[in-house]
């Protein structure tokens, strides 16, 4: 797996964003996300998985799924 988006601020901070088009999620969709948090360190800022739900979960520190109907 891999992770969509990555965004970096000014400051060096990074939030990484992977679209699902499916209704659920697993600790197994975090795992390129870990991955690049680990990389990061303490610039990792956010993780965020958006999929067809309507439910924002926590996945751990700074990791969540969120629906995607964020977007708008």
């Amino acid at each position: 797996g891999e992770v969509d988006i990555v965004l970096q601020d000014r400051r060096r901070r990074v939030v990484a964003i992977e679209v699902k088009a499916a209704a659920s999620v697993n600790a197994g969709d975090f795992a390129a996300m870990r991955r690049l948090a680990e990389a990061c360190g303490d610039r990792f800022a956010l993780g965020m998985v958006l999929y067809d739900s309507e439910k924002t979960i926590s996945f751990g520190d700074r990791l969540h799924a969120a629906p995607l109907s964020l977007l708008w």
